[in-house]
């Protein structure tokens, strides 16, 4: 028998710290070696904590919607050979006597206090949700589910705006004024910052406060290209079962380019600039609340087919949570598909530590002059954020430029999907 702890992994290459989101266990829970103990959120990704022993969780030392280092102990586990000590499990004994009994009308649910909480504090009636734990039992997924999808509240709650259109914990502002940057006025809706947000906002920060942006920016007559992907884009998807996209010849015509160009394939470290061997493509993917930017490994290496496999497999996965952190280690240079929201021209923030970063706008037709004669052309700009501590406008522009000769000249005698 002996007292373990739990300490903060280390949840990506450059991850120092995250924010204990829900605990998972409490006090007197009998875990098991590799059991989820938590939720915890880092600039990179959300992930669980799984208990490093079998036993029983003694203490925890990390209060929700902390901030905490890595290696810092979060929790102690009181483990033997596998087995909890006497004393343990009857500590668990006395805690599962706390769990409450609801008749469900078809049989009686067991809960934990745990989730008895949080259905309170959501305002939800427990008997409105469906249990998908062992015997039909309700778990903390299934009420953060419930809160997510909304379910309806126990009690009914004054509002004039709808569900969706106001956060759960949105707090209506009475004739008051907060010691905040901004103070808000009677009417308006205070909402909480979420864990995920709040480390947005940190990243964000941190490469604008760190990196000297500066900015340019390439028109491209991607007429071609559009003439060979439409051509093709309905075999393809019958044929592969998922679509070939546009995105996926920009990150390879990035991935090629960068083999050229390796300078934009950079890291500053403060006394060196380290030059990445991987091309490793980063692509941003935003959900409803987040942006998550998981990554294509040897981009360059991939074929059309490939990258767009990848592209589509990554979405899904960020749509539905089920990032890993090894999906979001080892970027070095990002593409950002900004033209799917209609955008045609944008400034993007740096991905720290990479050293640059290119928005890919909306394909648009505008004339041109061709050979002396206007004509219709699919154009599209390419803006691209640098470093200006690792690079230089020179390079960045004979960087575009290879793009831009690789996107004009993309067809199918050029440019195989497979």
């Amino acid at each position: 028998m002996s007292i373990e702890k739990i300490m903060m992994p280390q949840l990506g290459e450059s991850v120092t710290e995250g924010t204990l989101q829900k605990w998972l266990v409490g006090i007197g829970d009998h875990v098991n070696k590799y059991e989820p103990l938590a939720e915890v959120l880092t600039d990179k990704v959300s992930a669980e904590i799984p208990s490093s022993f079998t036993g029983v969780i003694t203490e925890l030392l990390v209060k929700e919607d902390e901030t905490i280092q890595v290696g810092e102990v979060i929790c102690t586990i009181e483990a033997a050979d596998g087995k909890p000590s006497a004393a343990s499990l009857e500590a668990a004994k006395e805690d599962k006597k706390l769990e409450q009994t609801t008749n469900t009308g078809d049989n009686n649910q067991r809960y934990s206090p745990a989730v008895l909480k949080l259905s309170q504090e959501a305002g939800l009636d427990l008997n409105t949700i469906k249990g998908t734990g062992a015997g039909g039992r309700i778990t903390r997924k299934d009420v953060l589910r419930a809160i997510e999808q909304g379910v309806s509240p126990a009690v009914p709650t004054e509002t004039a705006m709808s569900k969706k259109d106001v956060p759960a914990s949105a707090t209506p502002v009475a004739n008051k004024q907060t010691p905040k940057q901004a103070s808000a006025s009677a009417g308006d809706l205070e909402i909480p910052i979420t864990p995920v947000r709040k480390a947005i906002a940190a990243n964000m920060k941190k490469s604008k406060h760190e990196i000297p942006h500066a900015w340019t920016m390439v028109e491209v007559d991607v007429t071609s290209l559009v003439n060979y992907r439409n051509e093709i884009k309905d075999a393809f998807k019958a044929a592969e079962g998922f679509n070939l996209t546009f995105f996926a010849f920009f990150v390879k015509a990035v991935a090629r380019a960068l083999k050229e160009f390796p300078e934009l394939n950079s890291t500053w470290a403060g006394d060196v600039i380290i030059r990445k061997k991987d091309i490793n493509i980063s692509i941003a993917v935003a959900t409803e609340e987040s942006l998550f930017v998981p990554v294509i490994r040897h981009a360059d290496e991939k074929s059309i087919k490939g990258i767009a496999r990848e592209i589509t497999e990554l979405a899904k996965k960020a749509r539905t949570g089920k990032l890993t952190v090894e999906d979001m280690e080892g970027g070095t240079f990002t593409v950002n598909n900004t033209g799917s929201f209609g955008s045609i021209q944008s400034m993007g923030i740096i991905n720290h530590p990479q050293s640059a970063i290119l928005q890919v706008e909306s394909i648009v037709k505008r004339p041109v002059i061709k050979n002396g004669m206007i004509a219709i052309s699919d154009m599209v700009n390419l803006c691209l954020s640098l470093d200006h501590r690792v690079l230089d406008g020179l390079v960045c522009g004979r960087f575009l430029q290879r793009v831009k000769e690789i996107l004009e000249n993309t067809n199918k005698d050029t440019v195989p999907i497979y």
